[in-house]
This record gives structure tokens, C-alpha cells and sequence, in this order.
């Protein structure tokens, strides 16, 4: 039957779930890490091979330095998350027509502890 995947086989991840899987493993240590601990890492009947796709992907994006100081081969993250998810939300609100609209559908989304860390941020007090 076309579309069913034989029993025992992993479900396929796509190549944006897997990038993150390996930045998600960079981020988890402050230690350059090789292709091989990276594999380990995430498992789940992964080829060796794809990791390194993977790693050049990134890479190429500017998303992963290979670690020139230490053991050859060993990669770790250019920026850290909380820098990466900052960049993607300027990217959305570069993207769309109104990005104040965009921002107000944002802050009606955010959870209580989101909104008062907002307000600090900003230097609000919430009165």
C-alpha cells in the first residue's frame, strides 16, 4: 500500500525537525562536540551520515562554527537559543504587512508570567 511504512522504521523527520534536534544537542553543553557524540545524542535510528548533512546544512547558514580551537571536526552553536528564537521573530514581523498587528496578536498569546516579563522588559511596573 503506498504511503505505509514498513514495521520497525522510524518515522522520517523533516530537515527543519532535525536542525533543530542537533542545535537543541549543541545547546545542552558549552562543549564543541563531534558529529559522532552528536549522532549519540540524538539517536533514534538517525544515519551517521545525515548528521553531518545536517551539520554542513547548518553550517552553511551561519548556525554552527566548527571548532578551530579544539578537537578537528567538533562543532558548536553560533548563537544560543534564546538569540536564535529573537532573530526568527524579527525575520515574522519583517515578513508581514503590519507588523504592529502582528505584535498586539503576539501579546494577546502570551501566557500571565510572559506578559509581567514583558512588562519588566519594558520597564513597566503593570500600573
Amino acid at each position: 500500500m503506498a504511503g505505509t511504512r514498513p514495521h520497525g522504521r522510524a518515522e522520517r523527520r523533516s530537515a527543519g525537525e532535525l536542525e533543530s534536534e542537533v542545535l537543541a544537542a549543541l545547546w545542552a553543553t558549552d562543549d564543541a562536540l563531534t558529529p559522532a557524540e552528536i549522532h549519540a545524542e540524538i539517536g533514534g535510528g538517525l544515519a551517521y551520515n545525515t548528521v553531518h548533512t545536517i551539520l554542513k546544512r547548518l553550517y552553511d547558514k551561519g548556525l554552527v562554527l566548527r571548532d578551530v580551537d579544539g578537537r578537528r571536526g567538533a562543532y558548536r552553536p553560533a548563537k544560543n537559543a534564546a538569540e536564535l528564537t529573537a532573530e526568527a521573530m524579527h525575520q515574522a514581523l519583517d515578513r508581514g504587512p503590519d507588523p504592529i498587528a502582528a505584535l498586539q496578536q503576539f501579546v494577546t498569546g502570551l501566557s500571565p508570567r510572559e506578559e509581567e516579563a514583558l512588562r519588566d522588559l519594558l520597564g513597566g511596573n503593570g500600573s
